[in-house]
């Protein structure tokens, strides 16, 4: 795979656009908590934020609920246990 992430700008860009806090962005990517989420955007130690991350976050963004539940369902069937807040 060839992935170049994001910029932190970009991240921002689409914050602002969702109307999101910095707790529902890291609640939309998987992330601990809204600290986390700003290590992508700023600060001194700017992270780049990983492939499959970014695939989450943008896959509950644009895919029907109907789809993820599929997709967590096969995670569950290989023994994974895990529930979804809405973003």
């Amino acid at each position: 795979m060839n992935y170049t992430p994001p910029t932190p700008e970009s991240l921002q860009r689409l914050k602002d656009a969702l109307g999101f806090s910095s707790v529902q962005m890291a609640e939309l990517f998987g992330l601990s908590s809204g600290r986390h989420w700003r290590s992508y955007t700023g600060g001194a130690d700017i992270r780049s934020v990983s492939a499959s991350t970014l695939f989450f976050a943008m896959a509950r963004l644009k895919l029907s609920p109907e789809t993820i539940e599929q997709v967590l369902s096969a995670m569950r069937e290989l023994g994974a246990t895990i529930e979804l807040e809405a973003p």
